[in-house]
């Protein structure tokens, strides 16, 4: 009887806690709530756990980085010559990764610098199958839960394969950007791209984008 007792009351709290957490949440699944609730604890353990959380070098191009053209979540072209001058941060996105949090780290960066910065998410189901959904239904997600206003590709291949995504290419073979070889091994790896068009840094999923090791590697 105790144990049922003590059980229904952690049962209780649990969804106390998750409906507070997602109190301004919108067409969420229960399993995105329950990952935005505890989005704060996996980002600890993470952090805790990760000997390596980046790679940072900048060298010329062996390839112009702005001669690429994104292709956008709404079907329409941005070519990143249109960054130049600012910084760029590219980063491989899912809505039901334990991650997915970043969102709002992300948006809060790009409000905060985007006078200076362009940001490009790229919708990927490559890690874990999480990220099912179609290209409208991605952008729905991050605005209603998230607020994000930066821009979305139309969702693609980031792992190194037949498919990938050109851009993504670029980043990850030191043929064509100068020096690094790391393609995302999870969702929400992030690079930033200086104001010349130079790679200068990769990071990790548990990497926060608001921390001072983001900051001081945007900022340089």
């Amino acid at each position: 009887m105790k144990i049922a007792i003590i059980l229904a009351i952690l049962f209780s709290s649990f969804a106390i806690y998750i409906a507070v957490a997602n109190q301004n949440s919108k067409h969420m699944t229960f399993r995105q709530k329950i990952l935005k609730a505890f989005y704060p604890v996996i980002m600890k353990m993470t952090k805790s756990n990760h000997k390596s959380n980046g790679l940072s070098n900048a060298k010329n191009p062996i390839v112009d980085i702005y001669g690429y053209s994104i292709t956008l979540n709404d079907g329409s072209s941005y070519a990143l010559s249109n960054a130049k001058g600012k910084k760029l941060v590219l980063v491989n996105t899912a809505s039901d990764c334990g991650f997915t949090g970043q969102y709002e780290a992300l948006e809060k960066l790009f409000q905060q610098e985007k006078n200076n910065l362009v940001m490009i998410g790229f919708p990927s189901n490559d890690f874990g199958n999480q990220e099912k959904q179609g290209d409208a239904q991605i952008a729905q997600f991050c605005k209603l839960n998230y607020g994000v206003s930066f821009l979305l590709a139309k969702k693609g291949v980031v792992i190194k394969d037949k498919q990938q995504l050109e851009i993504y290419r670029w980043l990850s073979d030191n043929a064509l950007n100068g020096w690094n070889d790391t393609a995302p091994s999870w969702n929400f790896c992030k690079y930033v791209i200086d104001e010349n068009g130079k790679l200068t840094h990769f990071f990790n999923s548990s990497i926060d984008p608001m921390s001072q090791t983001f900051l001081q590697a945007l900022n340089k």
